[in-house]
């Protein structure tokens, strides 16, 4: 396989990925998806809080000093852990949807693949 059919099949396989994104999302409910987001990221932005205090709490213990720093680094990280931990929860139905339609269509494009490479004779 040549550089430029190995990149033209990269961009069917991409764009099978797309497709199959993009029909989970239908199958989904549009409507229910953009609902089920907006109350995830709401209710993860409280978790988010927590983990910016729980994050905040070592770098008083750890550092003497730079403490304020070291507070708002871990104050940061602890933060986007928590929103993205609860996020990805609260969402993971949405997720396997777009997943498992995504591959779907992964799989179709390579079989479709192979069978150009390796056509069938029934003769």
């Amino acid at each position: 396989m040549g550089h430029t059919s190995t990149v033209e099949y990269g961009r069917k396989i991409i764009h099978a990925g797309v497709t199959g994104l993009r029909t989970g999302h239908t199958e989904f409910s549009p409507e229910k998806a953009h609902a089920l987001v907006a109350r995830s990221a709401e209710e993860s932005a409280r978790l988010a809080v927590a983990g910016a205090c729980l994050g905040i709490v070592p770098a008083y213990l750890l550092a003497r000093r730079s403490r304020a720093t070291n507070a708002m680094v871990f104050g940061v990280i602890g933060g986007v852990l928590g929103f993205v931990t609860g996020f990805s929860w609260k969402t993971r139905s949405l997720s396997s949807t777009l997943a498992h339609s995504a591959m779907k269509e992964v799989r179709r494009a390579k079989d479709e693949h192979w069978l150009e490479r390796n056509p069938i004779d029934y003769a």
